[in-house]
């Protein structure tokens, strides 16, 4: 009950009232109660005089003394009201209204006839011996011609009768007095609702707000304090709207920010726990973003160098840079982790942060801090230098061979060989072979270069397989009689027409089957045959051949590559990055399988063009 502001205005409020009318129902009685009394003293000393003077010759001239001096109080008791006592100087009873006179003691020890004799009137309250009840009571002396005190008179009233009129007049007062309270307490309900009231619509409204409904608002209906607290707090939703949505733009922006960076970025708290994971680093961790988060950073990363990295960033209190090759899945990145002060911590609010403070400066006396960790992956670019050396490396060995033998030729020439015309005529014949193969070499490295930069347009058009395949191996056709090998061409019919470039990808058959003939002895096979598999024409060049090392395997489609037994056999080690190059141009792709001594299998995949797509239609032949 207490916990309502209702209540606690009401209740002291109440509390208040009823005190202050006990209170002052209290006073008023001992007001009147005293007042009464007073009153009362009054009308027995006026009583009294009335007594003493009507009874005054029976004590001082004898006269009337005929008249008892019991039947003279009896009298006068009836004329007032009141009990009437006749008492001698000495004490005696000599009339009493009430009682037997002969009967009562001696009264000249009373309070109220010491008093009269003392003072010349006498008042008391007390319990009377005579008749048992409490009894207010009033005496006068009665004086003689001489100024001596020749008798008393004593005037009493039961104090019952008065003490019912005050209790009937407590009553009265006591009564308004809890009117009174109720009226209070009413109306001090309704003030206090008036007051509660808006305080909890103005708490429900900030529930809503709490609960993410920043539009809710509260009617302004008073001028006074609650009004301007109303506005106030209007006001304060509206900043505090604005801030939001302010704030959520800001985090909308970084976090597509951090969404598309190719770089990975992760978060660690003062405890080494992740707190923000990007997609990127997710990848480059091979974890996911639930598994990550809350987690210590070594159990994240599960690297010893990275978790060496982020340890000297903790100790030092500085940023920290390395590079760091993960050899398992041939990853070389590049980490920098930077410590994060507490104007860096944008993430945290201000609640958070002073909540956190304390226990952020015991864990940075402790070498631990919250911290920006940034992964770089710089695998294609360690990739690319690696094949920029490698064609380097392959280039100037393709060059060295035949510009040595073009300089023995020359030196052979110019020292033995100018007097004889025939030895002349082989040496020019072999310079001449040399210039061949050294021309080759640049015209297909001219040829990749283009195709690369895409300097070599495409002229696609819808191509039956059979007029790509055909033509080639017709060109081949002698080579592979030379050779004792035979061709066999396996196109099924219905299969539909690719876009293509046909002379491109005619070179594409060529040099796949040029490699076949070179690596297959004699008397072995080579097979070309096409299928159609999910909206692709798939084109297989398989051979019986000496086939290729498995650790050679992923890298023959680089330029200037060559197994050992490749190496023997001449040729410039670019047709098959050729290939794939012409291929990729065309929206294809290409792969090998083989097993070293059981001969190799080349694959590359056409788009189907989109009349066949959707018509079915297709052209296909066979040759042999």
């Amino acid at each position: 009950m207490f916990k309502s502001i209702r209540w606690r205005i009401v209740i002291p409020y109440v509390v208040l009232i009823l005190t202050a009318m006990g209170a002052l129902s209290f006073y008023l009685t001992r007001v009147v109660r005293n007042s009464t009394l007073e009153d009362v003293q009054t009308n027995l000393v006026t009583s009294a005089r009335a007594v003493r003077e009507g009874v005054r010759p029976v004590f001082t001239t004898g006269e009337e003394a005929g008249v008892s001096p019991d039947a003279l109080a009896d009298r006068w008791a009836d004329l007032l009201g009141r009990r009437v006592t006749l008492i001698s100087a000495e004490g005696v009873v000599l009339g009493e209204s009430h009682a037997e006179s002969v009967l009562m003691a001696n009264h000249l020890r009373r309070p109220e006839v010491q008093e009269a004799l003392v003072t010349g009137s006498g008042y008391a309250t007390r319990q009377s011996e005579t008749l048992g009840i409490e009894m207010a009571y009033a005496a006068l002396p009665i004086m003689d011609a001489a100024g001596e005190v020749a008798g008393y008179v004593r005037v009493a009233v039961p104090i019952g009768e008065v003490a019912a009129e005050i209790n009937q007049l407590r009553n009265t007062i006591l009564t308004a007095a809890l009117l009174t309270s109720l009226v209070a307490g009413l109306l001090a309900v309704v003030i206090a609702e008036r007051t509660a009231g808006p305080v909890r619509r103005l708490t429900a409204v900030a529930r809503r707000m709490a609960e993410g409904d920043l539009d809710a608002r509260l009617y302004v209906t008073s001028n006074d304090e609650v009004g301007t607290l109303t506005r106030a707090f209007n006001h304060m939703g509206e900043q505090l709207r604005e801030k939001v949505d302010t704030l959520a733009e800001e985090r909308g922006r970084l976090a597509s920010v951090l969404e598309l960076m190719a770089d990975g970025v992760l978060i660690t708290d003062d405890a080494g726990r992740v707190q923000l994971i990007n997609p990127a680093a997710a990848d480059l961790l091979e974890t996911t973003e639930g598994d990550a988060l809350g987690q210590s950073f070594a159990q994240v990363v599960r690297h010893h160098q990275l978790i060496e990295v982020w340890q000297r960033c903790q100790e030092a209190g500085q940023e920290q840079a390395e590079t760091v090759e993960i050899g398992q899945r041939d990853l070389f990145l590049q980490v920098i982790i930077t410590p994060l002060h507490d104007g860096q911590r944008s993430s945290l609010g201000d609640g958070q942060r002073s909540s956190q403070r304390d226990g952020q400066r015991s864990s940075q006396r402790d070498g631990q801090r919250s911290s920006l960790v940034i992964l770089q992956n710089l695998t294609p670019i360690r990739r690319l230098q690696t094949v920029r050396r490698d064609f380097i490396s392959n280039i100037s060995h393709e060059l060295r061979t035949p510009l040595a033998s073009l300089k023995a030729v020359v030196e052979t020439l110019r020292d033995v060989a100018l007097d004889d015309p025939e030895a002349a005529r082989r040496f020019l014949d072999r310079a001449d072979h040399e210039v061949d193969a050294l021309t080759q070499m640049v015209q297909e490295l001219l040829e990749l270069s283009r195709i690369e930069s895409g300097k070599a347009p495409l002229r696609l058009s819808p191509t039956s397989v059979a007029d790509i395949v055909l033509p080639a191996a017709e060109r081949l056709q002698p080579q592979i009689e030379r050779n004792e090998l035979e061709l066999i061409v396996d196109l099924p019919s219905g299969l539909p027409r690719v876009l293509v470039d046909a002379a491109r990808v005619q070179q594409v058959v060529t040099n796949l089957v040029h490699n076949a003939i070179k690596f297959t002895p004699a008397g072995g096979r080579i097979t070309v045959s096409a299928k159609e598999e999910e909206g692709m024409v798939v084109v297989r060049v398989r051979d019986t051949g000496v086939g290729i090392p498995a650790t050679d395997l992923p890298r023959i489609f680089e330029r200037f590559y060559k197994t050992d037994r490749a190496r023997s056999s001449g040729g410039t080690g670019l047709g098959l990055a050729i290939a794939r190059h012409l291929v990729q141009a065309h929206g294809g792709e290409i792969w090998a399988k083989s097993k070293e001594g059981k001969g190799s299998s080349f694959y590359f995949s056409l788009p189907v063009a989109e009349q066949d797509a959707e018509t079915g239609e297709g052209a296909g032949s066979a040759g042999g």
